[in-house]
C-alpha cells in the first residue's frame, strides 16, 4: 500500500507534468502562427494597444514557467505563477464574453477548436489542478518535516 506521501508526490509529478506540458504547447503554437497570434492580439479589445509587446511576451512567460516545473526548488513558485497566468487568461475570457462584441481568440493549437465556454471550462480546471498542487506541495513539506 502506497504511503501518503508517496501518493502525493505522484499526484504533484502529474499536475507539474501538465501544467509543463501546457506551457511548452500553448508558447509554441503560438510562436509557429505567430503572424496570425499578432493579428488576434491586435484585434482584442483589452489588448490591442500592447499586441507588439505581447506577441513575444506571452509566449517567453509560458516558456519561462514550463522551465521552473524542471527544477524542484521552483515549483511551489511555478504553481503559484500558473495560478495567476491561469487566473489572467480565465478574466480576460470572462471580459471578453461580457464586454466585448468581437472575440478574437489568440490561443494557439488545439486550445482555438474549444469554445469560449469550453476554452473557460479548461482555464478552471487548471486553475484547480494550481491549487491542488500547492495544497499538495505544502502537505508533503509537511509530512516530510
Amino acid at each position: 500500500m502506497a504511503t501518503p506521501i508517496f501518493r502525493y508526490h505522484i499526484v504533484l509529478k502529474i499536475i507539474c507534468f501538465l501544467f509543463l506540458a501546457l506551457w511548452v504547447y500553448a508558447a509554441t503554437s503560438k510562436l509557429l502562427i505567430y503572424q496570425e497570434f499578432e493579428i488576434q492580439l491586435s484585434k482584442s479589445p483589452f489588448a490591442s494597444n500592447y499586441s507588439t509587446l505581447l506577441v513575444w511576451m506571452i509566449p517567453l512567460t509560458e516558456y519561462i514557467l514550463a522551465g521552473l516545473f524542471l527544477f524542484p526548488k521552483y515549483i511551489l513558485s511555478a504553481l503559484y505563477l500558473s495560478f495567476s497566468m491561469m487566473v489572467l487568461f480565465t478574466i480576460y475570457i470572462l471580459g471578453v464574453l461580457n464586454f466585448s462584441n468581437a472575440i478574437p481568440c489568440a490561443c494557439g493549437g488545439v486550445i482555438t477548436t474549444l469554445s469560449w465556454n469550453e476554452h473557460l471550462l479548461f482555464n478552471i480546471l487548471f486553475i484547480g489542478l494550481a491549487i491542488l498542487g500547492i495544497l499538495l506541495f505544502k502537505k508533503q513539506n509537511t509530512i516530510d518535516s
